[in-house]
């Protein structure tokens, strides 16, 4: 497919050589009302960020110190370039089809006693972004990079601490290793547990009401990006796991690499190159989050040549329930009976895939060409291309790492259609490499790839199209096992003005068996949701998820036929995206369209709400075909599987139409246009 880039206006570069007396520099956004200050005084690099009339970052430090010298420090002199770009970028495989690419550039060339370097600027309408450039010519050691983010006082954040228990006798090497799963803790950016390390994205409210979050983008062979605050201060610090030296399988998962000691340093770098970008999406109003693009446009360009074969969709999948057939003439489990089954559903309700999850290969081997007896692979392979459904297979790390080629080409040789991979837990360079190494790799054999034990996306599916989705959340398998305490409903409205700023997520939604606030209990072979059933199937709206799982049973999805052929005909990409309304924690509302078929859902938190939908149709006006509406029955509050099911064609549409959001609620609207 011929990638589409219509190019609106791009100023010339224009060189200005600064005086030494000359020590500062700034870029705007296109608006003007981002701006920010790059300072050399005193030879230190600092940057600042400014809205309006308001400080949102105050001057911080920025460096990198490498083997060579700390870019950043004893500058000499600057020379600053500038350009502006303006384009529309075909996203064919996101969540719209076409990004507007607008943004104000300077890069700053260095000349400092450390080393040669450069500086690179982009101000955003809605964010602002740097990243070193090198000009290094030979192979050098980043040491550790200085990265801060100074807010004001006063300033609140949303942190999601790594799932380690951290102690006055824990270092940083030990949280390093972790699932980037956790809900989020609102505390003062002072009041950060100095123990703890954080994963990206944060998000911070400034005293001003503004909010900040703050990410990564274009990460490529180097370590991803930690946040602490020893200090006990209003600056947020950065930590970078160092360099692994001696890794080994795990003892107790041997999918998992383990490491056992760290280099001194945290990238081993070769010649030129650029890093990644430190990003700040910028908000006056919450919803303004959730219809940021930002990371994707710092992404690298997309390398795969021709994205046509890559066909996101819906997976049925069958770990989360446990295998949870019933009523059928079989013992449910890794079996072909099963998994026949399943692409049996599949099949019949028009679903793309299904997953054959931990189980499939022997355990205990970490080797994916041993396949356990119960299982004829190549047989369901076949079985399911017949009926029109691909096969996933899961695959642990330890086990894919072995030998990514050969593995991709056997099992793309069979047929089978991409990979499920998990337990990495981990983002220091050599893993970082991995995501790239097998992203490229199954494009070239034609292999989608969906990341568990993952760290954040940070434009990977922009750069290699085949990487459908990343977990990096605390989803519907957390509800297996967490207990009661854990206020999984807040969270899910939490996400999508944090987490979903980064990229798409796997949360694997979709379950049948609802608890209204105050039912839930944790279960493995009957597992539940928190919050009602149109919670769940809002979901699949709201959250960004071009391979989207049906976590629950086939056994579950016949008896509850509409929902499940209601949830199956959602689209997974979109040609248009926007929030609607909505505040971090309480509520958000999101219209997706896809061609001529437009949706609507509302997710709720702890207070029930009345939503107005009429204003939210009217603008199709006599192009509207047929409604439906799918919303929290009257009792959803007590019994979480409570739901009304209603169609109506324009005219029988009342003008004043609103719907009622339980607790732990929400509703999903269908809009069938002309």
């Amino acid at each position: 497919m011929k990638r589409l880039c219509i190019m609106f206006a791009v100023m010339m570069c224009v060189a200005t050589v600064w005086a030494n007396d000359d020590q500062r520099t700034t870029v705007a956004s296109p608006d003007g009302r981002n701006v920010v200050v790059v300072d050399w005084a005193n030879k230190e690099l600092t940057w600042s960020l400014q809205r309006d009339d308001e400080v949102l970052i105050l001057p911080s430090r920025i460096a990198l110190a490498t083997n060579e010298g700390v870019w950043g420090s004893k500058i000499r002199s600057a020379k600053v370039f500038r350009s502006s770009m303006d384009r529309l970028i075909e996203s064919p495989l996101y969540r719209q089809s076409h990004v507007r690419d607008h943004h104000n550039i300077i890069v700053i060339e260095f000349n400092s006693r450390e080393g040669d370097f450069a500086l690179e600027v982009r101000a955003f309408n809605d964010g602002v972004a740097y990243r070193f450039l090198s000009h290094q010519s030979k192979r050098y050691w980043v040491i550790d990079e200085f990265a801060e983010f100074a807010v004001a006082e006063n300033s609140k954040v949303w942190i999601p601490y790594v799932n380690a228990k951290a102690d006055a006798t824990s270092d940083y090497n030990t949280q390093f290793y972790t699932s980037f799963e956790n809900t989020y803790d609102y505390v003062a950016v002072e009041d950060i547990d100095p123990r703890r390390l954080a994963f990206a994205p944060i998000l911070v409210e400034c005293d001003g009401g503004t909010k900040l979050c703050i990410t990564e983008s274009d990460l490529e062979s180097y370590p991803g990006m930690f946040f602490s605050n020893g200090d006990g201060n209003s600056v947020i610090d950065t930590e970078f796991a160092p360099v692994p030296d001696i890794v080994e399988q795990g003892g107790h998962n041997m999918l998992q690499g383990e490491v056992k000691s760290r280099k001194a340093y945290i990238a081993e770098c070769n010649g030129r190159r650029a890093f990644p970008w430190r990003v700040v999406a910028v908000a006056e109003n919450d919803t303004d989050l959730v219809n940021s693009d930002i990371v994707w446009r710092l992404a690298s360009s997309c390398r795969v040549e021709d994205t046509s074969w890559i066909k996101p969709g819906k997976v049925a999948w069958e770990w989360w329930n446990h295998w949870g057939l019933y009523g059928v003439p079989f013992r449910a489990g890794v079996n072909n009976e099963t998994y026949k089954y399943y692409i049996d559903f599949a099949s019949e309700m028009g679903i793309e895939y299904v997953i054959l999850d931990e189980g499939w290969s022997v355990t205990g081997r970490a080797d994916l060409m041993q396949v356990v007896p119960e299982i004829d692979l190549r047989m369901l392979v076949d079985y399911g291309r017949e009926r029109g459904v691909g096969i996933i297979l899961w695959a642990g790390y330890w086990a894919l790492n072995r030998d990514i080629e050969t593995l991709c080409k056997y099992f793309s040789e069979m047929g089978v259609k991409g990979f499920k991979v998990d337990f990495m837990d981990r983002d220091d360079q050599p893993m970082v490499e991995f995501y790239y190494d097998v992203a490229r790799i199954a494009a070239e054999y034609k292999l989608l790839v969906d990341f568990h034990g993952a760290y954040k996306p940070t434009g990977l599916s922009r750069t290699y199209p085949n990487v459908v989705n990343y977990e990096g959340v605390h989803g519907l398998e957390q509800m297996k096992w967490s207990p009661a305490s854990v206020d999984q409903i807040t969270y899910d409205v939490t996400i999508p003005f944090i987490r979903g700023v980064a990229g798409p997520m796997d949360y694997t939604q979709g379950a049948m068996r609802n608890a209204a606030v105050g039912s839930y209990h944790p279960s493995n072979t009957e597992p539940m949701s928190q919050g009602t059933r149109c919670h769940q199937l809002a979901m699949y709206v709201v959250y960004d998820s071009p391979l989207n799982m049906l976590c629950d049973s086939p056994s579950a999805y016949m008896k509850e036929e509409e929902c499940a052929r209601f949830i199956a005909e959602i689209p997974t990409v979109w040609d248009e995206t926007r929030c609607l309304s909505g505040e971090v924690g309480s509520y958000v509302e999101v219209l997706r369209r896809k061609g001529n078929i437009v949706y609507i859902a509302g997710l709720n938190g702890h207070e029930e709400r009345m939503m107005s939908l009429g204003h939210l149709v009217s603008p199709y006006g006599n192009s509207v075909e047929s409604i439906e509406i799918f919303r929290d029955g009257p009792n959803a509050d007590l019994f979480g599987q409570d739901y009304l099911h209603e169609t109506f064609t324009r005219e029988e549409l009342p003008s004043l139409w609103q719907t009622w959001m339980s607790r732990g609620g929400g509703y999903v609207v269908k809009i069938v246009l002309k």
